[in-house]
């Protein structure tokens, strides 16, 4: 069985767009999904990236452009201009670490989408405890709970040795997906992330 290192951010547009894909190819394959939400505001700088908002006008408009394609042709509902956008990510990441790290990897996966579909599709903002809390019983967990737990110190450890991790990896961007050596990054990368693990799959 193939393991997918995935790492995201849960203010990720294309993280989003391709959330019920990887998901559906990590299924059909026998994959386990384990899922790193890392803190890109360590990762930009160290990698030569900038940080949206200190993007050109013409990356930004070219962005936009690309997110409306995408939508259109996937199908998926996404606001372009969500009303909470970026939101305080730490707390829901908190909450999807503590999942993985207890060893409920699906539970994080799903707990991550639902987060970033509330923030693509529905304009809420998964920072608020209180819209985590919903969030994390729509996934049919407990909420109370889990809330505790993310709220211990050690997650923003966690999360920042993981986002240390994840950049001597080589990875710059989310989403990101990780297959033994080979990284694929972007969600318009998964028809070579579903190539890989069919390859994976008859080496074995």
């Amino acid at each position: 069985m193939a393991d997918i290192d995935y790492y995201v951010s849960l203010n990720s547009p294309w993280t989003y767009l391709g959330s019920g894909r990887i998901e559906a190819i990590a299924a059909r394959h026998g994959a386990t999904l384990r899922i790193w939400p890392v803190d890109f505001s360590i990762i930009f700088p160290a990698s030569g990236g900038l940080p949206l908002p200190k993007r050109s006008p013409q990356r930004q408009a070219y962005r936009m452009q690309e997110l409306a394609r995408w939508r259109e042709h996937l199908g998926s509902p996404l606001t372009l201009r969500p009303a909470v956008f970026p939101f305080s990510e730490p707390l829901a990441a908190h909450a999807v670490i503590a999942l993985r790290e207890g060893g409920d990897d699906a539970g994080a996966v799903r707990l991550a989408h639902r987060v970033l579909r509330a923030v693509w599709a529905e304009e809420a903002n998964p920072g608020l405890p209180s819209t985590l809390a919903t969030l994390i019983t729509e996934c049919g967990l407990d909420a109370g709970p889990l809330l505790e737990l993310a709220a211990e110190p050690r997650w923003a450890e966690r999360r920042q040795a993981d986002s240390a991790a994840a950049l001597a990896r080589g990875v710059f961007g989310a989403p990101t997906y990780v297959i033994g050596a080979q990284m694929f990054w972007g969600q318009d990368r998964l028809e070579f992330v579903d190539r890989a693990l069919v390859v994976g799959r008859h080496e074995e």
